[in-house]
């Protein structure tokens, strides 16, 4: 097994101002032993599998109070499969209906997270994704 730490990048994509709670995930995976780039606010599609490729992380994981969604997490996977990482994780909070949250797992979305879900549950859902891909 290799003693390279999880990377993971972060992002808000789209016109969404708010990021208290992705700074508050992004110290907790910290904190948990992964490397973590925060893209910031206002982010693109392409800005975000761009960083993703050049960065060579495992995970990304977005964050979506806009509505926006269904739209944001779409075009990531699209670019993310075209650019050769589909089979890294995408993943992600935010105000996410279950309906929505179904139609994006079976787009080959990971485990959506919203308010109020435990920092660790986040941790434990990226480390265990992590695990079952090693051999």
């Amino acid at each position: 097994m290799s003693d390279k730490r999880l990377k993971v990048i972060i992002a808000k994509p789209g016109l969404d101002g708010h990021d208290r709670g992705v700074k508050v995930v992004a110290r907790a995976l910290v904190e948990a032993g992964m490397e973590v780039v925060y893209l910031g606010l206002r982010q693109t599609p392409e800005s975000i599998v761009r960083a993703a490729v050049e960065e060579d992380a495992d995970v990304i994981g977005l964050s979506v109070l806009s509505g926006a969604h269904l739209a944001n997490f779409r075009r990531v996977k699209e670019l993310m499969n075209d650019a050769g990482i589909g089979g890294r994780l995408l993943t992600g909070g935010g105000i996410i209906p279950a309906g929505d949250q179904d139609e994006l797992c079976a787009l080959g979305i990971g485990r959506l997270f919203g308010p109020g879900d435990e920092l660790q549950s986040i941790v434990d859902y990226i480390k265990a994704w992590d695990a079952g891909r090693r051999p």
